[in-house]
């Protein structure tokens, strides 16, 4: 505590906007995070996107089961926090988590490939929940959730690989300290009490990758249990609780124990005045990220070249190496669970050729019989283009080989989610 004293004292001679650079990265991160800035218009609007994103994904997954056991579960409470979607009133530990599961519900939520995070379903729950608490100006909300949305993508980009994605989370690792300093910011906590919210928060950074091979519901609650512990830590935090001032770059710090490496350099919030929740895209697929380009790419083949797929004898997938390690992606079936369907790129992009569109029904389809000929007819391979484009740029080149046809026609598309792949169909002559 004296050293952290020292170091205030120290920046206040110096008289300088930028922290010391000796100071623990959490209280550097916490500076940043509560220093004052101004969001370009472009800012502002796509923060307004993936809020109303955020909300139009928990509307509709409001009725489904993972939803309805959420909302079930929670201590109602007068007066206190709304559950979004319902007349429910919920203590805010328990709404916090009700809205992050609903907003998770379909699978549609938005996406910050570099970190591989659903930063909008954990940042947003408790913002709101913290509006809820404290009057809030609308402006001060939106700037909470950009830098909660910066914090998580910049900490997620250093720290995420594709080997510790095929055992956590992303979601359960980054969430809770990027909601936590959106919480703390919202809040108006000073420094000292925002870098051990963030501390807390890397603490409680958890969620295995099991679920995909079996489609299990774990997956729906990770966000509600990284937003839940957010609140709880800038609870503690503002209670006057002291975390640990080196829990980014100690020997024992989150980069050493799930990155089995120390933190090499700083992190830095919004260098160059960029800000990370531009480079957040929101799905247009209910599926899992790396479905988004493929299934697109074959519902632009199917569009613009009138496929029948029953005249389909094979489709070759390619995408980044991301993409095939990711768990569940590599899915070939039986699918008995929709998430299975949800997280296989081979379904995804089958049950788009067969039902001629990308829906909530298509993962519905488990025992379609002309859905699982083309699974089956169906292989997905890593592109070396791909894998160093992603996770910065994404576009898709489809050739395809109709029937009868000595003509290759080709559809291309270039995505916002900036990664690339590739997906080609071969029909039978």
């Amino acid at each position: 505590m004296a050293e952290l004293l020292h170091h205030d004292l120290a920046w206040a001679e110096q008289g300088k906007g930028v922290s010391p650079p000796d100071l623990p990265v959490a209280r550097r991160l916490a500076e940043e995070v509560l220093a004052p800035r101004t969001f370009p218009t472009e800012v502002i609007a796509k923060t307004k996107t993936c809020l109303l994103d955020f909300l139009s994904c928990a509307f509709e997954a409001r009725d489904l089961p993972w939803s309805r056991q959420a909302c079930d579960a929670a201590v109602k409470q007068a007066g206190a926090a709304t559950i979004i979607g319902t007349s429910v009133r919920a203590t805010p530990s328990d709404a916090v988590f009700a809205n992050a599961v609903l907003g998770h519900g379909l699978v549609r939520e938005d996406m910050h490939t570099g970190s591989v995070t659903h930063l909008g379903v954990v940042v947003w729950p408790t913002v709101l929940v913290a509006a809820e608490t404290r009057p809030v100006h609308g402006a001060d909300l939106l700037a909470a959730a950009i830098t909660g949305y910066e914090i998580g993508g910049r900490v997620g980009r250093r720290l995420m690989t594709a080997d510790l994605a095929r055992l956590f989370r992303p979601t359960g690792l980054v969430g809770p300290l990027a909601a936590a300093a959106a919480g703390a910011r919202l809040s108006g906590l000073n420094a000292g009490p925002t870098a051990n919210a963030i501390a807390f928060a890397v603490n409680t950074a958890s969620g295995l990758n099991q679920w995909p091979h079996t489609g299990s519901d774990d997956m729906y609650f990770h966000p509600g249990f990284a937003a839940r512990n957010a609140l709880t830590c800038v609870a503690l935090a503002a209670a006057g609780a002291q975390g640990s001032p080196a829990i980014f770059e100690g020997e024992a710090g989150m980069f050493a124990a799930f990155a089995r490496k120390p933190l090499a350099g700083a992190i830095e919030l919004f260098p160059s005045g960029e800000a990370e929740i531009s480079a957040v895209f929101n799905k247009p697929v209910p599926a899992c990220n790396y479905a988004q380009t493929p299934c697109q790419v074959a519902l632009a083949i199917t569009r613009e070249t009138q496929l029948d797929s029953h005249r389909i004898r094979h489709i070759d997938v390619r995408v980044s190496d991301a993409a095939v390690r990711y768990p569940g992606c590599d899915g070939k079936g039986p699918f008995r669970r929709a998430l299975q369907a949800k997280m296989s790129i081979a379904f995804g992009v089958a049950a788009t050729f067969a039902r001629g569109e990308i829906a909530e029904g298509n993962y519905r389809l488990l025992d379609d019989p002309e859905i699982d000929r083309l699974v089956a007819a169906t292989t997905l391979a890593t592109d070396p283009q791909f894998t160093a484009a992603y996770p910065a740029r994404q576009g898709a080149t489809v050739p395809t080989a109709p029937r009868g046809s000595r003509q290759r026609s080709t559809a291309s598309k270039r995505a916002r989610t900036r990664a690339r792949s590739s997906v080609s169909a071969q029909s039978e002559r």
